[in-house]
């Protein structure tokens, strides 16, 4: 039987590390990219401890180690450090050098800043290779786990919980003591007051939590990270996490603008809109959202920035509405600019005495105007309109009014652009989180975790760039760029 054996491994071989790496190798990308730029102008330090001893590895041979390694899956520093060792690829990039696992993992934790203005540039470097058109964005986010276990996440119901059970089961240790006592049972009395101490020092414990909660501010408070927070995953699934934004330009589905926060969508799109638009340095630019990012305040936000928004509507919301037929729902009361006032399905006209009013929702203050009509009175469709409520019909109009219908007729004169939005930006998150396994931070703190994903982004535009254009032209539109530190 024919079967093929291998070298022998006492066989000499004459090579250079330069031999073994292929012209269109992604590695050759990566080490062009960083030689091109000045990790100092971006803020990038290495850690010192001593003046004195060994001296200090360069930034640029710790970005050559995190790109490769996010290129390839490789995130942890013990794991890099290894494959520093005995990765050919590593050691061509490298120049056989092997920092210690501490010093990779320092440089990711203590440069998040620097790490976020190294997606920038790389985003100049797309707009001028003309990989990015920013005109049409399309923004979404994704949660990911934070390094925080739901367990050491507390909010005020889930520590009164805690203490109700703790004061029950006290209350149950002394009656069971009370009748041992009668019995003289000592060693099951011993046993009932080593359980009564552990639970008053469980007591303290969350006594200390509910009062450090309330010192906060805050609805939440995690104990492991005390940025991450629990959020709505998908359905009725909560998970601690941080939310990754990303807006995707058009052109080429390339990331041009990120950022982790650790709220909801409903509060995100001005920040995303606006970083995207810096970035690119657009006049102008359209933004497509789902309907988690449809907030008055923040799509007036856009509106004033020159960003044209097209955020599906969320459902109809309106205290007057319960119990309401479909055609007296406010969407079908007209509103009039020029009188300032809305013409009801009956043709009555609701007026407003032009009082501005306050609401906070989800601790977003803003102000709004009631419009009313005497006419609900006599209204003969009185019960289709204002369904269980007492009074007459009553409108809300927030002051973010204007800037909302203007963004909900664009988006009913621009279904076919919209429909664009998941086909520009979905498959980016499935690619990072299902294909690459970074559903999930190693990080602690909002800015470090902000840095981690700056880079995983950074890394995807690079992956998909290559492949666009493929390595001899990148390279070449790479060897002709000018980085620019000052935009």
């Amino acid at each position: 039987m024919l079967i093929l054996r291998g070298q022998d491994r006492h066989q000499m071989q004459f090579y250079t590390l330069e031999d073994r790496i292929a012209p269109d190798n992604p590695v050759r990308f990566v080490d062009a990219f960083v030689d091109k730029i000045d990790p100092d102008k971006l803020g990038f330090a290495v850690r010192t401890v001593k003046t004195e001893g060994r001296p200090a590895y360069e930034s640029k041979l710790f970005l050559k180690i995190y790109l490769y390694g996010y290129l390839n899956g490789i995130r942890s520093s013990r794991k890099l450090e290894r494959e520093c060792g005995r990765n050919t690829e590593l050691q061509w990039l490298t120049g056989n050098l092997q920092p210690n696992y501490h010093s990779i993992a320092d440089f990711r934790k203590d440069n998040p800043k620097a790490l976020k203005g190294l997606f920038k540039l790389f985003v100049l470097f797309l707009k001028e290779a003309e990989l990015v058109a920013g005109e049409v964005v399309a923004i979404d986010g994704a949660k990911v786990r934070a390094s925080n276990s739901k367990k050491n996440n507390y909010s005020q119901k889930k520590i009164e919980r805690h203490l109700a059970y703790i004061e029950e089961k006290m209350n149950e240790y002394l009656e069971q003591l009370e009748a041992n006592d009668k019995q003289e049972e000592t060693e099951k009395i011993n046993q009932i007051q080593e359980k009564i101490e552990r639970l008053k020092v469980s007591k303290i414990r969350y006594e200390y939590l509910e009062g450090a909660l309330q010192q906060s501010g805050d609805t939440q408070l995690s104990t492991t990270d005390a940025d991450a927070r629990a959020l709505l995953v998908q359905g009725q699934v909560v998970e601690v996490s941080y939310n990754v934004q990303a807006a995707v330009d058009e052109k080429h589905k390339l990331v041009i603008g990120t950022q982790t926060i650790n709220r909801n969508d409903r509060n995100a799109l001005s920040d995303i809109a606006t970083e995207s638009k810096e970035n690119m340095g657009s006049e102008q630019i359209t933004v497509l959202a789902d309907k988690g990012y449809h907030n008055g305040r923040e799509i007036s936000k856009c509106t004033e920035a020159g960003i044209t928004t097209i955020v599906a509507p969320s459902e109809i919301v309106n205290s007057n509405d319960k119990g309401t037929t479909p055609e007296y729902l406010v969407d079908k009361f007209k509103y009039d600019e020029s009188t300032d006032s809305y013409t009801c399905p009956q043709g009555e006209k609701l007026e407003t005495k032009g009082t501005w009013h306050k609401k906070t929702r989800d601790r977003d203050s803003y102000q709004y105007k009631k419009y009313r009509t005497p006419a609900c009175k006599t209204c003969p469709v009185k019960h289709l309109c204002t369904g269980r409520a007492k009074g007459g019909r009553e409108i809300e109009r927030s002051e973010y009014a204007p800037a909302v219908q203007a963004n909900n007729q664009r988006y009913k004169e621009n279904t076919a652009l919209y429909r664009k939005r998941q086909e520009i930006n979905e498959h980016i998150f499935g690619t990072i989180k299902r294909g690459w396994g970074y559903g999930h931070t190693n990080l602690r703190v909002l800015e470090k975790v902000n840095g981690e994903y700056a880079l995983i982004m950074t890394v995807y535009n690079m992956k998909r760039s290559m492949h666009i254009l493929g390595m001899p032209e990148i390279l070449e539109k790479l060897k002709n760029w000018k980085p620019d530190y000052e935009k």
